[in-house]
């Protein structure tokens, strides 16, 4: 069972001026973004992550960097987790966006919305990219791994819509916010969803349990009823 914590960067001055930052290169952190980091670094610090994987924007190599730092971990980064290509639209004013056509098709129809311009991509790419990354790093950290990727909120949107076996138009219904923490446990048979934009939440249930003798795989079974909980 390889676990991924999906973290969303803290907020950018982008986030507050209603501004769809995209690929725009400079955007970081502002003072409650990083103030932000600092938080759930802190919260995670306890968690033994194989390997800490970056959008390689700006924003969430700050972030990333704040879980990174104190762990004997190089932080790498990963283009397939970074944001949504959104093309002519980067950089543009939600305000003036919620205008354009397409942005019904963006909250309706995602799967089949294609952003403007040569550099815009379709939101069926983002997220067959950014699933095939994660799966790739799972398979590379091996069935005992958590790890950790700093990415975007579209981008953890879409990766929980495919975990949970939602279609991609359904993915408007799930939240990401800033510096939030969304949990995935990848088994043979299926993902379990642990949790989704937990901003302040114990995190004791995401540190593996000892080994005592021979490690036996972990079950992929569903537990009938809902079971009893973390006993971390």
């Amino acid at each position: 069972m390889t676990t991924v914590i999906l973290l969303r960067h803290g907020r950018t001055t982008a986030n507050t001026g209603g501004v769809l930052a995209g690929w725009t290169p400079g955007i970081g952190l502002d003072e409650t973004g990083q103030a932000q980091v600092q938080a759930v670094a802190a919260r995670l610090a306890p968690v033994p992550l194989a390997a800490v994987v970056s959008s390689p924007l700006e924003r969430c190599v700050q972030t990333a960097s704040a879980v990174a730092a104190g762990r004997a971990l190089a932080l790498q980064t990963d283009e397939r987790l970074g944001e949504a290509r959104y093309g002519d639209w980067t950089g543009r004013p939600l305000k003036e966006l919620v205008k354009e056509p397409l942005w019904k098709v963006v909250q309706q129809h995602p799967s089949a919305a294609v952003f403007p311009g040569a550099e815009g991509e379709g939101l069926a790419q983002t997220q067959a990219r950014a699933v095939a990354a994660v799966r790739e790093w799972n398979a590379k950290l091996g069935p005992d791994a958590v790890w950790l990727a700093c990415t975007h909120g579209d981008v953890i949107k879409a990766v929980l819509a495919d975990a949970l076996g939602l279609h991609l138009d359904s993915f408007q219904r799930i939240v990401a916010d800033p510096a939030s923490i969304s949990v995935i446990a990848y088994t043979e048979t299926r993902p379990f969803v642990v949790r989704m934009n937990d901003t302040g939440g114990d995190v004791a249930a995401l540190i593996p349990p000892k080994r005592k003798g021979r490690r036996r795989p972990r079950s992929s079974d569903a537990v009938v009823g809902g079971g009893a909980g973390s006993t971390a």
